[in-house]
């Protein structure tokens, strides 16, 4: 290429979800990323031994069965998915465990006597799951579009948001199951960005359930750069920008970073009002990734959670809120809240014959330099005594190193900015387009705008439609249809 119409910066989901669409539009793209991999948040390596394919960073994905971008991209043509019945579980102590199967009734039957407030609070979610997707992938500034679905969202995400939280309920398999779910916003509990995370999550749990790539989450990654090539973008790999005047001309410029790095790239640049903005910008507390070869898939007392895509492991919601309290105190808990999945049950490929692989991490404070493999490992043996049994190999990250691994992540935050309430009214700032920076023909794309974190594409697919009105005149989306 002689000449470009836009430059995209990073090439994790939004990042590439962003070069599509202005790739579909006609435009000349080119993607740079400083890492010699693409795929940010969807990258797939062997991090324990040869033959064994962990998923460096996601690795299930509710959204990418449920946001309006992946939907539009067609993803479930491009790349295989399995899709496990049991879509998460919940293990509690004495062999027991929670189920949420794709089945809502089923999921209801399973819970006894809570079976049927589980099912009012969450059967109208997932009735309009893709509706929850659309005012939860959007700004909420102007009103959604779907109000009484957002209402019944609003209201459920304020029974679930205080200390009322387990009114509806008797036992404590329906409150653990619920609350295993609203701890992945790494957020104190209850509170109301949780709240409302888990909600949509458990929805999208009921409705199309949540998939695991076949061969790993990089597929995804895969996907999205053959149809750029497909439609006459340039990738390269290994290039790092720290400052916007490094990048070659182009109408307009999409950055994948956060705030800060903008800050940063932007220099003098910046406009006085809207750096005070962005430097008020919260990071959230960091996560602790500990991955594991096994001889055999793990133990679990409750024989239902081994066909589970997903495990959450803490106890009861009451135990898990005060794990996560610890860390939001600055403390590595105890018994902490670990997320479990196992893919090679639900994908041969990504272990040898009669071998597995555990993707699993845990909660720490912002910037933690502590190895949690043994804590991991402990909370998953009192669930699944005899685990260490099974254990071949581990690889970890602490937050340090999963920061450094992805400059998105400051602290270790997969999030890339707290995901409370307020934060998602202002990511990064309080607008109806939040992707538009005052600097001309510079938008940021990143899991830092909104809709927020998660493999969804949404942020990159707004900025570019944004882009595309701005810059070029464009009104009509592009057909993202193979």
């Amino acid at each position: 290429m002689t000449s470009l119409d836009a430059v995209v910066v990073g090439s994790g989901p939004n990042g590439l979800a962003a070069a599509v669409a202005l790739a579909r539009a006609g435009l000349r793209v080119q993607v740079l990323e400083r890492s010699d991999a693409l795929g940010g948040g969807v990258r797939t390596a062997e991090l324990t031994l040869p033959g064994f394919r962990h998923d460096v960073c996601s690795a299930v994905h509710p959204l990418a069965l449920a946001s309006e971008f992946f939907r539009g991209f067609a993803l479930e043509r491009r790349v295989r998915f399995a899709v496990p019945d049991v879509s998460f579980g919940q293990a509690l102590d004495g062999g027991r465990a929670a189920i949420a199967y794709r089945s809502l009734p089923r999921t209801a039957a399973e819970l006894g006597r809570d079976g049927a407030a589980y099912a009012r609070l969450i059967g109208p979610l997932a009735r309009r799951a893709d509706a929850v997707a659309e005012f939860t992938g959007a700004p909420l500034l102007p009103m959604p579009r779907h109000p009484l679905a957002f209402a019944r969202f609003g209201l459920a995400s304020l029974e679930q948001a205080g200390p009322w939280w387990d009114a509806r309920f008797h036992g404590a398999a329906a409150p653990a199951l619920l609350g295993g779910v609203m701890a992945h916003a790494i957020l104190p509990l209850p509170s109301l960005g949780a709240a409302g995370a888990g909600l949509s999550l458990t929805a999208y749990a009921h409705a199309r359930g949540w998939p695991i790539p076949l061969g790993g989450s990089q597929a995804i990654a895969d996907a999205l750069v053959a149809d750029l090539l497909a439609h006459g973008a340039e990738v390269h790999t290994g290039v790092e920008v720290t400052s916007l005047a490094e990048l070659p001309p182009a109408r307009a410029v999409l950055l994948d970073v956060t705030p800060r790095a903008l800050i940063r790239m932007a220099g003098e640049r910046m406009p006085a009002g809207y750096r005070r903005a962005l430097e008020r910008f919260r990071y959230g507390n960091g996560v602790a990734k500990v991955d594991v070869a096994l001889t055999d898939p793990v133990p679990w007392t409750d024989d239902r959670l081994r066909r589970a895509g997903t495990v959450h492991l803490g106890g009861t919601r009451a135990e898990m809120a005060a794990a996560e309290k610890e860390v939001a105190r600055g403390r590595h808990p105890d018994s902490p809240y670990v997320l479990v999945s196992q893919p090679s049950l639900f994908d041969p490929s990504r272990a040898p014959a009669d071998r597995h692989t555990l993707w699993a991490y845990t909660h720490v404070p912002a910037g933690s330099r502590l190895d949690r493999t043994e804590a991991v490992v402990r909370q998953i043996e009192r669930f699944a005594p005899g685990f260490r049994d099974t254990i071949l190999a581990t690889s970890s990250m602490d937050a340090a190193e999963v920061a450094a691994y992805n400059p998105n992540y400051i602290g270790g935050d997969i999030s890339a900015g707290e995901a409370s309430l307020a934060q998602l009214l202002k990511r990064p700032t309080v607008s109806a387009d939040p992707w538009r920076t005052p600097l001309p023909g510079v938008y940021l794309c990143s899991a830092s705008t909104t809709p927020g974190p998660g493999v969804h594409g949404m942020a990159g697919w707004q900025a570019a439609l944004s882009a595309l009105r701005h810059e070029f005149g464009e009104r009509e989306a592009p057909s993202l249809a193979p």
